[in-house]
Formats: C-alpha cells, sequence, structure tokens
C-alpha cells in the first residue's frame, strides 16, 4: 500500500510517501523552490516523484494524508476570530500569522485543486486518491511510530495545531491516544515566536534567539516568570494581560504591559545590547521550566521512562537535554523532523497504523530520505561550471578530506540522500576541525554571513561520546546541547557555545559509514574524535542539488567541496564570477 502525505498552505510544504509501512521519500518543496519555508504547493517535490522519469505515477497512490483536520481549524479560527470582536477581526489577516491559517480550512480541495493543476483531467476533482484528513497534533504525535520504543509518553508542543498549542499522548505498539491538550492560545511555540520577533528577529529564526540566550543574565528572569503560567497537573497558561497575539497575531503581539517591562521592539538593523541578551535569556529559561513542569507531572502520571518529543518547540536542544537530565525519564527521543517538516509523515504513519492498524515494523535510525543525484548529473553540474576534479576511490577520499580538516580547511560535503528536517545531518553539510576558534568565526564571517555568536553542531563518533561530553545519550539528529567536559574545551574550543554546551550529533558506522570514516581518518591524524557540521546553505534553503553545492562553493570561502566520490578544488576566478551572477538573476 503506497500513502503519500502531502502538506501546503502552511510553512514547510512538501510530502512523504509511505510504502507498505516504510518511508519511500520525504521531500520539502523549499528544497526545490528554494523558498525557505514555502506554502506553495509542492509541485516541484511531486514532479520529482512522479514525473516522466520517475516509475512512479499517482495511480498507484491509495491515499493521500492531509496533516490538518479542516473542520477542527474551522471551529478554532471560528471561535478566535469571533471571541473578542472587532479586535479579534485581525486574525483573519494574512500578516497575523506566518503561515496561511485561513487556507487550511479548505486543504483537501486546495490539495485536489494542485493535483488537478499539476496532472490534468485525469486526476481531476473526483480522480484523485482519496484524501484523509489527519488531525496536525496526530501527524505530529504519530512519529512515535518511528521511535525506537515500544511505549511512550509523547509531548507536542509547538505554535498551534487544529485546535490546541500543547497536548500530551501515550503510545504503546501501534496505537497512539490523547491524554489532554491545551487552548490555543497558551502556546509556548507562539510565545516564542513573538519574542523573538520583538527581539529583532524573523519568523523561524526562533533558532538564532535559543543561541543568544546564552549570552544574557538573570536580569529579567523575575519579571518574565508571570508571562508563563505554570498551572497544576503539569499544565500552562500564557498570562493574556501580556500579549496581543490572540487578537492581532504576529501584526501587534503584546500588550502595553509587556513594553513597559521590555521596551520597544527592536529593529532589525538596531545592534543587539545586553538588554536583548537578557530577555533571550529570560526567554529561553522559562520556556525551559515550563517544558520540565510538563514532563515530570507527565512522568509521574504514567510511568514510562520513554518521552518522544515533537512539534517545533521540540527543536529546542537545550530545554531537550535538561529534560533528558532533571526528569526521571530515561530516554529521550526528538525525530529530525520534529517541526512541520515531518507532519507529512507523520500523517502517513498515523493512517497505517492508528486508523488501519497495522504492526510497526520499522524504525528511523538516520535522516537520510531526501534527493539523490547520480554520478552523471554530479559530473555535469561540474562540467557546467568548468571547474576541474578528481574521482578518487572512497578510502583516498576519506583521507584527503581528514588532512584537510585537520590542515584547518573548509570543506563542503555533498554525499548521497539529503537529509530530511531543518538541520543537516552529514550529507548536505560544511565540515571542518573543532580545533580553533578561528574556524567559528571565519564560517560565521564569510560562510554563513550571520551573527557571530551562531554555535555550529560538534560532531562525535558514537563511541566516544561521554569522552568528550557530560552525556551517554545517542542522538543521531543534533537534539540535544549538553555540556562539554572541561577538559575537552580546549581540544574543540569551536564545538563549544558560550555556556559550554555543544549541539552535538553522534554518528556510528552503520547509519552514515562515510561521514563516520572522515571523523575516523581525522581522529587518525589529530587524536581528536569531533569535528564542526554546519549547513551547506548561504541565507538560502540547505543545497539539494550539485549545481546548488557547486554555487555554494563559489560564491563562499569554502575551501574545498566533495560531491559523491568527486573532489574538487579548483576555484577559478571565471566559475566564482559565473555563480554569483547566475544566483542572482535567480534571487
Amino acid at each position: 500500500m503506497n500513502i503519500l502525505g502531502l502538506v501546503y498552505t502552511s510553512h514547510d510544504a512538501g510530502l512523504a510517501l509511505l510504502t507498505a509501512g516504510r518511508p519511500r521519500i520525504i521531500l520539502e518543496e523549499e528544497r526545490f523552490n528554494r523558498i525557505k519555508h514555502t506554502l506553495k504547493y509542492p509541485r516541484l517535490a511531486m514532479d520529482d516523484v512522479f514525473g516522466a522519469h520517475s516509475d512512479l505515477k499517482l495511480s498507484d497512490i491509495d491515499v493521500i494524508t492531509a496533516p490538518w483536520d479542516q473542520a477542527r481549524i474551522r471551529r478554532s479560527i471560528f471561535n478566535a476570530v469571533t471571541a473578542q470582536m472587532p479586535a479579534s477581526l485581525n486574525l483573519l489577516r494574512n500578516a497575523a500569522h506566518p503561515t496561511h491559517t485561513t487556507g487550511l480550512v479548505s486543504l483537501p480541495f486546495r490539495l485536489r485543486l494542485g493535483l488537478l493543476g499539476q496532472y490534468g483531467i485525469k486526476y481531476g476533482l473526483m480522480g484523485t486518491p482519496p484524501i484523509v484528513q489527519v488531525g496536525h497534533h496526530e501527524s505530529h504525535a504519530a512519529i512515535f511510530f518511528a521511535s525506537p520504543f515500544e511505549e511512550a509518553t509523547i509531548l507536542v508542543t509547538d505554535g498551534y495545531g487544529d485546535d490546541g498549542a500543547t497536548s500530551a499522548w501515550t503510545g504503546r505498539g501501534n496505537k497512539i491516544e490523547k491524554q489532554w491538550s491545551d487552548p490555543m492560545f497558551d502556546s509556548l511555540g507562539m510565545l516564542y515566536t513573538a519574542v523573538s520577533e520583538h527581539l529583532g528577529f524573523k519568523f523561524t529564526e526562533e533558532g538564532t534567539v535559543m543561541a543568544l540566550a546564552a549570552l544574557g543574565t538573570p536580569a529579567y528572569k523575575d519579571k518574565f516568570k508571570d508571562l508563563i503560567q505554570l498551572l497544576p497537573e503539569g499544565r500552562i497558561a500564557i498570562n493574556k494581560s501580556y500579549i496581543k497575539y490572540d487578537t492581532h497575531g504576529l501584526i501587534e503581539p503584546f500588550k502595553p504591559k509587556f513594553y513597559a517591562l521590555f521596551g520597544p521592539r527592536r529593529k532589525r538593523e538596531e545592534p543587539i545590547t545586553e538588554h536583548h541578551h537578557n530577555i533571550a535569556w529570560a526567554l529561553q529559561h522559562w520556556t525551559e521550566e515550563a517544558l520540565l513542569h510538563m514532563t515530570r507531572e507527565l512522568y509521574r502520571v504514567n510511568k514510562s521512562k520513554n518521552l518522544v518529543i515533537s512539534g517545533g518547540v521540540a527543536l529546542n536542544c537545550v530545554a531537550n537535554a535538561r529534560i533528558l537530565n532533571e526528569t526521571d525519564f530515561e530516554r529521550v527521543w526528538v525525530p529530525p523532523v520534529a517541526s512541520d517538516t515531518g507532519v507529512s509523515f507523520g500523517s502517513t504513519l498515523y493512517h497505517w497504523h492508528n486508523t488501519l492498524g497495522n504492526k510497526r515494523e520499522f524504525e528511523l535510525t538516520h535522516a537520510f530520505y531526501g534527493k539523490e543525484f547520480t554520478d552523471a548529473e554530479i559530473v555535469a553540474a561540474l562540467n557546467a561550471a568548468d571547474l576541474k576534479y578528481e574521482r578518487m576511490s572512497e578510502g583516498d577520499l576519506l583521507r584527503r578530506v581528514a588532512k584537510d580538516l585537520s590542515e584547518q580547511k573548509i570543506v563542503g560535503w555533498f554525499q548521497g540522500r539529503a537529509e530530511i528536517g531543518p538541520r543537516a545531518l552529514g550529507n548536505r553539510s560544511i565540515l571542518s576541525s573543532a580545533s580553533s576558534n578561528a574556524m567559528k568565526d571565519l564560517i560565521n564571517a564569510r560562510i554563513k554571513h550571520r551573527e557571530a555568536f551562531r554555535p555550529f553542531a560538534p560532531v562525535v563518533l558514537i563511541e566516544h561520546l561521554s569522552e568528550y561530553f557530560e552525556y551517554d545519550h545517542p542522538d543521531p539528529f543534533m537534539t540535544m546541547a549538553p555540556k562539554i567536559r572541561a577538559d575537552k574545551l580546549s581540544v574543540i574550543p569551536a564545538a563549544a557555545h558560550v555556556d559550554g554546551t555543544g549541539r552535538i550529533q553522534t554518528i556510528d558506522r552503520k547509519a552514515n559509514p562515510r561521514y563516520y570514516g572522515v571523523i575516523e581518518e581525522y581522529a587518525k591524524l589529530t587524536g581528536v574524535h569531533v569535528i564542526l557540521n554546519t549547513s551547506f546553505n548561504r541565507q538560502e534553503p540547505v543545497v539539494n542539488s550539485p549545481a546548488e553545492a557547486i554555487s555554494c562553493y563559489l560564491r563562499t570561502d569554502m575551501d574545498r567541496v566533495v560531491l559523491g566520490d568527486f573532489y574538487v578544488q579548483d576555484r577559478n576566478p571565471e566559475a566564482i564570477k559565473r555563480a554569483f551572477a547566475t544566483f542572482a538573476k535567480k534571487a
């Protein structure tokens, strides 16, 4: 049976194809149309799966799942818009929310229109496979079915779902069951986004604010405490005397009381000051405290030793590490697609297991379910860029790249199928040594063109994890930020954030042998089993194709780029000039 999960009009449009209970491909439209967090119908992703070059046709699909329940989201929108009229009518304005929320109320119809426009009358409004609506938080929670756990407590926390902002579930075997849900505007995710925008950052830049928080002090700890109220039974509420996003969304998210305490909104071009550091600290601290409050109570009630966290807030790796360290849960699992990049996948899992009752036979042990390119396509892109290249055996390639890293070179690394989710996990990555802080500064300033305080992910061989970190929990998806051991801070200084933590990724040989091999060879040269990894991009979606990887390499100060077996150090001026010109035209 083939189940196609499909979503758009909400951010992170994309698709997932589940065949007999196993993911076949998971694609984000932004990787194809190059618009970050795109809301557009995933036409290019669909064409990649069902195009002329593919052996799959839409007629092979048995059912389409949509990760929103239009009846529930309609009720939620109606209740929100009518609750505090006329002010709450502002919620109907597109600028009020980062997603096209009003478009979700007709998502099945829109999906059929998209299919009609792409494939013609053969798959018209009545000719598409049946479309099954799965609730948004059900789609997040159903990622449990891909976890390593037979049973677990599940916490879903994001901006909002069909009718709530945070929900708790239990998972056992092939069933999940909801325990409770908090109201839509009592949302940690919505508050984090609103405060991030107050600090001058864009929607989707909450991770930057999490990094900024480490620079702050508890100066606003007591003032901020009143915003997030910790209620009995592990529940929370957002103090409505401070917020206005329940009537105005992100157009005007706060009331005068908030501005009296925390000052005016920072314009993006204004400097970031200690004042902003301290607001970020307070936001992050009380978000962590709220999550600890929830999860401690969930453990008390359920007594499961396993916790799955999903939803956009689950990308908060600092909070995740505290949950693991400061609650009685023994294992915490966060998928690589915890945010809305994963709801198309989650909706297929929900239908296959929870609705159809099929047994579980799959575990998500790696994240490489994206697009892959052939050697011929890589060579064509290199020739089109007029770059000299060298094809190498795997052993020679790994040794060459390890030597480059040991000599403080920065290497673009493009391999196999793209990873799914917002974080580069070793197939669309930029790699460097972690032995010098100069590397971190160089990548931020001359490659990523972003704030100097932004950290990078240390990647460590799983066998050496506890040697470098105060931590012994496998984390292949970069979802935790534990402390680096004090005696290793001088060994891998570029891996350390200002608070001494590192957002780690553990690598085992089976999950990604080539990525593992680079670090293994680097360790032979240096004695260090950790390198740095950051996403292969420059203020754009992560590169998807060889041509995009080559362009990024040429438009930045990377020293090398490796695409499959092909090693490139050519940076001839004409190729660089053409790369800038071509990128400018597309932009």
